[in-house]
């Protein structure tokens, strides 16, 4: 099995020719087609968008509006004004939770989130509950690590006000069910939250036809630069709340005893915004599309179980999460008594990156009962050697450790 994607196209990987990258869940490797893009821009078009009056600026605001429609187009959002740039998964959903959540959120209100979620879907939630007085309820997990939807189902309630959950575990690559989980929801007029973090840079999306509320997600995961990321959120509710931020580009009247807002997207977008970010974002998703989202999806799929296969015929490991077809990229795992730590370390001399800790999840790792795993996650530019490498260093790591 070779990799969906030219290693030649990564020049990282170009560089570190026996390096074996198996973080991907925490950030992609970058193409040159998006490092070309982000240069081309500053290179060419680099000024401030919108506000000038010159030719440079309005080919920056031009090169920054293709950049958001062609995001929109990729993950399915038809009306692209909708398609909020931001720093990431992180500030998307505090931005929510700040924005809609202290607007709304009531002493004896609930919110439900789940044991599956990453600290950015978790933390936010919590203080908001905590500020307002109102409940945080935690779904539990089934034994194989997914959401426990009988349980979900018996949790919501009259007092729910906000249900959040991923679309896709960080921590075990658990692919959840969010068409349903979002039904359960709208039964009693919840706000529908999902973190997309880990799904937009393996499944195909098509937002639109999620009927959640809101969905967020990082670029520097799906190939694109690091500090960019999107927030899509339904047209009444961004357009009924107040802005997270206030300054320059998000304004329509500055008096001196009031402001009014500019018309969205920019509402949320205040001061001078990430263009060549954007643009690099956006040449991510044509690179991706050029792949294919089905082919990035078929492609992990075959890795993943070829790692399960090969990782669970070494005596002492422990794989955490459904089989599988039923989880992105990433096996979790544990090897016998060997903290994980101490496990990266011994693979990172043999050129072997993976991720070891609570993964931003402790929440989780408590239901696991863990107080970490190894975190191997696989993207595009793997292939079954870099499995190979990865289970000789796990069982190297085993005779040091006797």
């Amino acid at each position: 099995m070779t990799s969906l994607a030219n290693r030649s196209d990564f020049p990282l990987l170009v560089r570190e020719r026996d390096l074996h990258y198996l973080d991907s869940a925490a950030t992609s490797q970058k193409p040159r087609a998006v490092l070309d893009a982000i240069r081309d821009f500053y290179e060419r078009d680099n000024a401030n968008p919108h506000r000038g009056a010159y030719a440079l600026s309005a080919r920056a605001t031009a090169r920054y509006h293709d950049a958001r429609a062609r995001i929109a187009g990729f993950i399915g959002v038809r009306d692209a004004a909708r398609v909020i740039f931001t720093r990431g998964s992180t500030e998307s959903l505090n931005l929510v939770a700040s924005s809609w959540g202290r607007t709304n959120v009531r002493a004896g209100d609930e919110i439900v989130v789940t044991g599956l979620e990453h600290h950015a879907n978790f933390v936010p939630w919590q203080q908001v509950a905590i500020e307002a007085g109102a409940k945080l309820r935690i779904c539990g997990l089934t034994q194989d690590g997914r959401i426990d939807l009988d349980r979900l189902a018996s949790i919501i309630g009259s007092r729910t006000r906000v249900v959040a959950f991923n679309h896709v575990s960080n921590a075990l690559g658990t692919i959840n069910p969010v068409s349903e989980i979002a039904a359960m929801a709208r039964r009693v007029d919840a706000l529908v939250v999902c973190d997309g973090a880990q799904a937009a840079p393996h499944l195909t999306l098509r937002v639109d036809e999620l009927d959640v509320d809101f969905y967020a997600f990082s670029g520097h995961k799906m190939l694109g630069p690091m500090g960019i990321g999107v927030l899509v959120g339904r047209r009444e509710l961004l357009e009924a709340m107040p802005p997270y931020q206030t300054g320059g580009d998000m304004i329509a009247l500055v008096a001196d005893d009031r402001s009014t807002w500019n018309v969205l997207p920019h509402k949320f977008e205040a001061g001078t915004p990430n263009v060549a970010d954007a643009v690099g974002l956006a040449a991510a998703c044509d690179y991706l599309d050029t792949l294919g989202m089905d082919a990035v999806r078929e492609h992990e799929r075959t890795l993943t179980a070829y790692a399960d296969k090969r990782l669970g015929a070494v005596s002492g490991v422990r794989i955490f999460g459904p089989e599988a077809a039923l989880r992105s990229g990433v096996v979790s795992f544990t090897v016998g008594d060997i903290h994980p730590h101490d496990l990266a370390t011994i693979l990172d001399e043999a050129g072997v990156c993976v991720r070891a800790g609570h993964h931003c999840a402790q929440p989780l790792m408590r239901r696991l009962d863990v107080p970490a795993t190894a975190r191997a996650s696989f993207y595009v530019y793997n292939d079954e050697s870099d499995v190979d490498a990865l289970v000789a260093g796990v069982e190297y790591a085993k005779e040091v450790f006797g």
